[in-house]
């Protein structure tokens, strides 16, 4: 693709990710920093819905900022399968050319949105912390080219901050997330312009069939919808001492999270782990327990509001994030803490 092409390209699109006809919340956090990063650009956003019957779907996402919808409705998109969204999402590009592409890091994303680039030819960043517009210098370019896609990622296991963009190629595709990007608020009432699109789908030997579904059915909560995290980490000792932690949250009226150190060692389940390996988190009040404060896991909370850490090391990481910090013995110190509050409560 040569650079007299680049102009052929316009908008911010979303992969608007859709299961049991059903808009997920990703699709929606896309929604608000697409809406940041075309209104830099002086352009619009346009959300890719793709499935079966799921026309229904277009007003949420008109409400949340989609300007335009697009719909690939077919019976072959009932569920998520690779090869039909692949080409679903594909053709949408080759058709309706967006500058930009946003698609949500799940394990769908993660999935479609690399095939999806290798078809068009164009790069992808994966697991973008930072999007926003501005001016990069290619190879070879006398000046820097303006209204570029500036793609922020953690790089090396978290030890460094890269700063990706993609001048040459389109559209600039990034995944991001759940729970890195905040929504809008919704506008009640908005409607967007559908656009309905089938570019036929023809099964191959690339068709999967699916024979069976079986979801899987947890009881741990949803840590990203939380308001108070009470965090425990390798300090915590063993899986016992997480009742600590538990009686906390229950006083606070909070959920408990962990580290990977707690999930690898087989205290806490994956669910409820935050970090770069695990889950993006912002409540208002994030407890950091025992937890030395690795950038792997600074990454997935230092958005929180206020954030209050526990340690016995005065030297841990974590206190240079910290808005508040303890150095003690955190088995000491956290039922004192519940105590206190709890006498509060009352």
């Amino acid at each position: 693709m040569n650079r007299m092409n680049l102009e052929q390209y316009k908008g911010v699109f979303i992969y608007a990710q859709q299961v049991d006809n059903k808009i997920d919340a990703i699709a929606l956090e896309l929604l608000g920093k697409a809406n940041d990063l075309a209104a830099d650009l002086g352009t619009d956003v346009t959300a890719v819905l793709i499935g079966s019957d799921v026309k229904g779907l277009v007003d949420e996402l008109a409400e949340y900022g989609a300007d335009k919808v697009i719909v690939v409705d077919d019976p072959e998109l009932k569920e998520y399968r690779t090869e039909p969204y692949t080409h679903a999402l594909a053709s949408v590009i080759n058709e309706y050319k967006p500058d930009i592409l946003l698609v949500g890091a799940t394990a769908i994303g993660r999935d479609l949105g690399p095939r999806v680039s290798a078809r068009v030819a164009t790069g992808l960043t994966a697991d973008c912390t930072v999007l926003e517009i501005g001016e990069f210098k290619a190879r070879g370019d006398k000046e820097p080219r303006q209204g570029q896609l500036l793609m922020t990622r953690p790089a090396f296991g978290g030890n460094t901050i890269a700063t990706i963009a993609c001048p040459n190629h389109r559209p600039q595709m990034a995944t991001v997330r759940p729970g890195v990007m905040q929504k809008k608020e919704p506008v009640a009432g908005a409607k967007a312009e559908v656009i309905e699109y089938n570019p036929g789908f023809t099964p191959n030997d690339k068709y999967v069939e699916i024979l069976d579904i079986v979801k899987s059915v947890t009881e741990t909560v949803d840590i990203q919808a939380a308001k108070i995290l009470v965090s425990g980490g390798r300090g915590v000792g063993s899986a016992e001492n997480f009742a600590l932690l538990d009686d906390l949250a229950e006083a606070l009226g909070g959920t408990v999270s962990c580290s990977r150190a707690v999930v690898d060692n087989g205290w806490k389940p994956k669910d409820l782990q935050v970090g770069q390996t695990g889950k993006t988190v912002r409540p208002n009040v994030y407890f950091a327990i025992g937890i030395s404060g690795a950038i792997q896991h600074v990454a997935g909370m230092e958005e929180s509001d206020i954030i209050i850490a526990i340690n016995k090391d005065p030297d841990a990481p974590i206190f240079d994030v910290a808005d508040y910090g303890i150095v003690g013995d955190a088995l000491k110190i956290v039922p004192k803490l519940t105590e206190a509050i709890k006498a509060q409560v009352k």
